[in-house]
């Protein structure tokens, strides 16, 4: 055991990752080769120092210093010397006032200036001072040091180097509106400065030299052993060199690090071989002991075998897509577009939500999925779900992420999140937004039920899972419980129950109400639209434990009492609640048949409120004994507490599913 573990290649273990990653060339824009400590693109951070960042998305590279963008020219690995210029006087000697910001570097960052660096001094909004000028013939002075903003041809500038500046009859007088002091290569200058003054604008273009220090010393002790710098993952900023075998404080050569030479590493390297395989070999005599080794063999197969279908799964749905198949990310893709998750927009039982920006500038919403069990079916299924669709009520899928155990979504970015924060608290929406929202949401399970090649039912209509975008136009979501079916497969057959209190459709979790079906999703959303008008804080906190809200609706509409409900004010806002309420009513009708399909929806909300009838009263209320209005609640349209068993052939009163269907909707998600 011991020759076997002294001749294995160092090269396996996990560190020769990092230490392969860091040999390979990192373009970054126009540089081919970025160094240590510079990281960014397609190089790891852990192969840089943290706080030398590249943005390499543009035609040169870019780096931030105390705030700042600066565009880099060129790296010297050999000098560590970098030479940057101001991005926002790059090709233009006129920026904007708000843009004009002093160069000041001090001891905290890990740069000095070049010993060539000079100040340049540019100043904006120049006039001749013409009191000063009383001597003058006219106004038509010579400036040598003058130049001009295409902005602005009514006033000049001028710029005053350290030579200039020493020489007052070179500088006349002059009122500027503002200044700056820039940074620039000493020797661009003295042609400013000459009797031939140059161009301002090359001058600064040709930027100005910075001095880093990052671990410089180690840096060079580790390359001269072979290995490659970097910066320890478990301690952002402090040093560490790869090596092909592992990774070491300083450098390749134990006897750098201070454990001794080449004769004890041979001895550690066989004394803790000798060891390690007499541990393994006793570890693995007391679990063949224990248990046999087949079992052992058989988990570790079996293991293996998961995987190898979880990876499968993703292959055959991007095989079946084809051209259409999302955008694959790696989990590094995330970290970046991310900015290292950096923005969370939200939090919930499925994970963390984070926003982002892909390189074209475009927002993105990245979900990062907590559920990581079974073989990724339930997370291909959503992928496979939304994939499908292109519709404008329905959130937009811009890519997914599936490696090893990390699973992420990343979609499009809605501005004002989702619909629930609207609904429970002081600063709603009024009361013509909301019935857009519910219409639109409407049209939106109308596509997913008919307008598909393949029938999506979402199972999960509620309103954490409806977006809306900055215009609060609404985007159904979040389809980790969708089913797909045919489009001529009427019921789904289905193992369990699925979706959020309150939003269930009775089907769904008793099968003796009827078939499951896309109708069980118009039940979802007749909840969601009678919790849009604001109905169930009518019947208060107190009493929803006690009665099934929708039969407080069902006892004003048949008296004809005014609701009275938030952010009613007017007749029309009337009709159009009574009309929402009307609609919500037909949706959760017991009885799947009796429920209207979504195109009908659409159209009840559209149309006039004078043609809707109130629909019958379903059978899943409260007790008659209870009547929150000081009434008799048995003249109520139809006796509600007796259901058909249909293994009995009998009526036989309700218990579980009633109590279940009295639970008010979940706000939690």
């Amino acid at each position: 055991m011991t020759i076997i573990l002294i001749h294995i290649p160092t090269s396996s273990g996990a560190n020769n990752e990092q230490y392969t990653n860091c040999s390979r060339w990192y373009p970054c824009a126009n540089i081919l080769d970025i160094p240590y400590p510079f990281w960014g693109g397609d190089k790891p951070e852990y192969c840089g120092h943290p706080s030398f960042l590249l943005n390499c998305t543009g035609d040169a590279p870019q780096i931030t210093i105390k705030s700042r963008p600066y565009r880099v020219l060129s790296i010297d690995n050999t000098t560590f010397n970098l030479n940057v210029a101001q991005e926002e006087f790059w090709n233009n000697n006129c920026p904007s006032i708000l843009e004009l910001h002093n160069v000041t570097l001090d001891a905290t960052t890990y740069f000095e200036y070049a010993p060539n660096t000079a100040v340049l001094m540019l100043y904006y909004d120049c006039q001749v001072n013409t009191t000063l000028q009383i001597n003058t013939t006219g106004l038509n002075i010579t400036i040598p040091n003058r130049f001009n903003c295409v902005q602005n041809q009514s006033t000049f500038g001028i710029y005053v180097t350290a030579s200039l500046a020493s020489n007052s009859q070179n500088t006349p007088n002059v009122i500027c509106g503002s200044g700056v002091e820039v940074r620039v290569d000493k020797t661009a200058t003295e042609a400013l400065a000459g009797t031939a003054p140059g161009n301002v604008t090359q001058v600064l273009n040709s930027g100005f030299g910075l001095v880093w220090e990052a671990n410089n010393t180690n840096c060079q002790s580790c390359a001269r052993s072979g290995g490659r710098c970097g910066t320890n993952s478990t301690n952002p900023g402090s040093f560490v060199c790869y090596c092909s075998d592992q990774s070491y404080p300083v450098s390749c050569n134990l006897t750098t690090s201070g454990f001794g030479g080449t004769d004890l590493k041979l001895k550690l390297v066989i004394g803790f071989s000798a060891g390690g395989g007499g541990i393994t070999i006793l570890l693995i005599t007391i679990c063949c002991l224990r248990r046999p080794c087949t079992s052992i063999f058989n988990k570790g197969m079996a293991l293996r075998k998961n995987k190898r279908v979880d990876e499968q799964n993703v292959e055959a749905f991007l095989k079946d897509c084809g051209s259409l198949a999302p955008k694959r990310y790696t989990y590094s893709d995330l970290h970046k577009l991310t900015s290292s998750f950096k923005d969370k927009l939200g939090q919930g039982g499925y994970g963390d939500v984070y926003k982002g920006k892909l390189s074209d500038g475009h927002l993105v919403a990245v979900k990062i999925l907590s559920e990581t069990k079974g073989n990724g079916e339930d997370f291909i299924n959503e992928v496979a779900s939304i994939s499908r669709t292109s519709h404008v009520n329905v959130v937009a899928l811009m890519g997914f992420c599936h490696e090893s155990n990390r699973r992420a979504l990343v979609y499009d970015f809605m501005a004002n999140g989702s619909l629930d924060k609207f609904l429970y608290n002081e600063c709603g929406l009024e009361l013509r937004t909301l019935y857009q929202i519910a219409v639109g949401t409407a049209r939106g399970l109308e596509y997913l039920h008919r307008g598909c090649n393949t029938k999506i039912v979402h199972f999960d209509i509620k309103p954490q899972n409806i977006l809306l975008d900055e215009d609060f136009c609404p985007k159904i979501s979040d389809f980790g419980l969708a089913k797909l079916c045919q489009r001529k497969q009427s019921i789904i057959s289905m193992m369990g129950a699925r979706g959020t209190a309150g939003y269930i459709a009775p089907e769904v979790f008793c099968r003796a109400f009827g078939g499951v079906s896309h109708k069980s999703d118009v039940y979802s959303y007749g909840m969601l639209v009678l919790e849009m008008t604001g109905v169930r804080e009518k019947v208060g906190v107190a009493k929803t434990s006690e009665i099934y809200f929708p039969e407080w609706i069902y006892d004003h509409l048949e008296h004809d009492r005014d609701l009275t409900l938030r952010g009613v004010n007017s007749t029309e806002e009337e009709e159009t609640a009574r009309k929402m309420i009307l609609v919500g009513l037909w949706c959760i009708q017991t009885n799947p048949l009796d429920r209207p399909p979504m195109g009908r929806v659409v159209d009840m909300l559209e149309g006039s409120l004078q043609v809707l009838q109130i629909p019958p009263k379903p059978i899943l209320f409260s007790p008659a004994s209870h009547d929150p209005l000081g009434q008799d609640s048995s003249k109520s349209l139809s006796s509600s507490n007796n259901v058909l068993d249909m293994s009995k052939g009998s009526l036989q009163p309700l218990q579980f599913p009633l109590k279940a269907l009295q639970l008010s909707p979940s706000r939690s998600g």
